[in-house]
Parts: structure tokens; C-alpha cells; sequence
């Protein structure tokens, strides 16, 4: 696979989880601003939201203490952060805004859809069945911690399509994360950079296409759709 292009069959689409499928990302920067609160650390949630690439969790709490120039034990702040985004997911976590209509497209055209996550599977399905999104997704979760090796390593991706039965080149992956983004074009898959945010750090290549809005992803395979029907 040379490029993104809508002439090669789509036989799966595999989608991120948080910031892709539902609408967390403020909430899990809310969380974070929470976390380290709780150990005396004041940091700004815009530029936490600002500075976020996606990544493994223990990474991103690395990097928030030194960019605030901290020294704090991660073996406590990933489970107080954990907590934290649970509480919060259980209260205010909502789908992204027209993302089902979009599965509901690939269900109607026969397109097989899974999530591959950073995170662990717990927390995907946690999240899914607040959102009424795990139908869709049922056994069909899987998890950088099932294959030791996180984004923007290709593995996971890998490991997604194989346990999905897809060859590669036949499937597209979705995140809202440069890192994620990193992933798809390591794992030479057709890629979606899909994020509202127009000045969302992002990776220029050619296997990845921009998107901003659900409508858009609906759209985009509304007309794949056309370009592999007989």
C-alpha cells in the first residue's frame, strides 16, 4: 500500500477508542488535571489538551511531570488517574457526536469493524457500554496490553487485522492522535486522522486522509462503497 485511495476493498475498518469512538478527551485531560492536583501539581487543562500526541498512559504521566518539572511516582498517579477517568466516564461520557450513524454505514455494507486501543480492555468496554456503542463491537476489542507493544507501533494494528481475518492493505484504521496516526502509516494501512480540531498536530503522508466531522466519515464511505460495488 502506496497511498490512501478508496479503489482498494475495504474489508475492515479499525477504529481507536477514546477521542475516536466516544467523546473523551476532555474528560480524560479533566481527570489528569485531577490526578495531579492531588499530589500538589497545578497544570492548565488547555495545554494539557494542547500538548496531548496520544501514546501509553505511563508515558503521558512522564511527560506531564517533566514539562511541569515534577518528580512524582507514576506507580501511584496511573492508578489515581484510572479512577479518576472512571468516575468521570460514568457520569458525562457520550458517543462522538454522529459516529454511529457512521457504523451503522459500515454494518449496512457488509464492512467488518473492530477497536485496537492503548488502553486496557476494561476500560474500551467500560466506555463502549456507557455509549451504547458495544454491539457493534462485541469480542472485537483489542488491546496494546494483549501485544506489550503501544502505539505508534505498528503492532497492534497487526494484530487487530489478523485476529479480524482482513489483510492489511484491505483495512483502515481510524484514530484522533498523531501517535495513532504514526501507527497506521508504521503499520502501512490506510489511515484516518479523524479530529475536530483543525490545528490537531497531525502527520502529513500519503496513506493518511483528513477528516473532521463523522458526516465526513460517513460520506467518505458512503463513496467507497460505490468504488468496490461490482
Amino acid at each position: 500500500m502506496e497511498h490512501f485511495s478508496l479503489d482498494e476493498p475495504i474489508a475492515c475498518v479499525i477504529f481507536d477508542c477514546d477521542g475516536t469512538l466516544v467523546d473523551s478527551e476532555q474528560l480524560s485531560h479533566q481527570a489528569l488535571v485531577a490526578t495531579f492536583a492531588s499530589f500538589g501539581v497545578a497544570i492548565d487543562l488547555q495545554e494539557s489538551l494542547d500538548h496531548f500526541e496520544g501514546g501509553k498512559l505511563t508515558d503521558v504521566l512522564r511527560q506531564t511531570c517533566e514539562r511541569y518539572a515534577v518528580q512524582l511516582p507514576i506507580d501511584q498517579l496511573e492508578p489515581r488517574y484510572r479512577t479518576l477517568c472512571h468516575q468521570l466516564f460514568e457520569q458525562s461520557l457520550q458517543p462522538t457526536a454522529g459516529i454511529e450513524e457512521v457504523l451503522k454505514t459500515l454494518a449496512s455494507q457488509g464492512i467488518e469493524m473492530c477497536v485496537a486501543s492503548n488502553g486496557p480492555t476494561e476500560k474500551m468496554a467500560h466506555a463502549l457500554t456507557l455509549t451504547g456503542l458495544m454491539p457493534y463491537f462485541e469480542n472485537r476489542l483489542f488491546s496494546a496490553f494483549d501485544t506489550n507493544s503501544w502505539k505508534p507501533a505498528p503492532d497492534l494494528l497487526h494484530y487487530a487485522a489478523m485476529n479480524m481475518a482482513c489483510p492489511s492493505q484491505q483495512c483502515i484504521f481510524i484514530d484522533d492522535t498523531n501517535r495513532g496516526i504514526q501507527a497506521g502509516i508504521n503499520a502501512n494501512m490506510r489511515t484516518i486522522h479523524f479530529n475536530a480540531n483543525p490545528n490537531a498536530l497531525t502527520t502529513t503522508h500519503p496513506l493518511v486522509h483528513r477528516e473532521y466531522s463523522a458526516e465526513g466519515l460517513k460520506q467518505l464511505f458512503l463513496k467507497a462503497y460505490v468504488a468496490i460495488s461490482p
